[in-house]
């Protein structure tokens, strides 16, 4: 068996914000492999993120970001407890929603949240843009259209414009961050202004 280094040790925790003894429990478990490690301590979190994902967030703050004097977003970020609110993890994630927002112009903050009316009619489209297949191939096909929608309009299911791999989400780095500060997180509201847009 490897022995673990307490630099080992230091380095998974600064990468993880996780304590010293689940750090080591995890090197200890992954031979000292600190991929892996940190892995199997994001594993860990997420299933503990899941967790907190129903407890109360009352606290936070509002961020905004001004884009060269042409676009400024605001957005509201809550969780538990005022004490998470002030650290910099926190309002490092609040700041980079804020970015992100500029940046993609979400219409709605998750799916749960797009009207009714406006599925129907993106379904509607989408049917007649598909013809001579089966009503399960057109169904499929829909779907996968919808996900694509889904993506493109919802900011929680956007893909994040800092992720250099373009594979995390905006709730995949929200879910990070209630891994790593133990609190339930939520993306309350945002709005987002563009200099000469008219308001809907």
């Amino acid at each position: 068996m490897t022995a673990i280094s307490a630099d080992l040790v230091k380095e998974l925790r600064e990468k993880t914000g996780v304590g010293m003894m689940e750090c080591k429990k995890a090197l200890t478990e992954t031979n000292g492999d600190c991929d892996k490690a940190l892995d199997l301590l994001r594993q860990k979190g997420l299933a503990s993120a899941q967790k907190k994902a129903g407890r109360t967030a009352s606290e936070g703050l509002i961020e905004s970001y001004i884009h060269m004097g042409k676009i400024g977003t605001l957005v509201e970020v809550n969780c538990e407890t005022d004490f998470v609110a002030r650290t910099e993890d926190f309002k490092e994630l609040a700041r980079d929603i804020a970015m992100h927002i500029a940046a993609t112009n979400p219409l709605y903050l998750s799916r749960e949240d797009v009207p009714q009316d406006v599925l129907e009619h993106e379904k509607e489209i989408y049917r007649s843009q598909v013809t001579n297949k089966p009503p399960q191939v057109v169904e499929k096909i829909i779907e996968g259209k919808l996900e694509k929608f889904y993506t493109d309009m919802c900011l929680l299911e956007q893909i994040f414009v800092k992720d250099a791999d373009q594979k995390k989400k905006v709730k995949d780095i929200v879910t990070d961050k209630i891994a790593k500060l133990g609190e339930n997180i939520l993306v309350r509201r945002f709005a987002r202004f563009q200099l000469g847009e008219i308001a809907g």
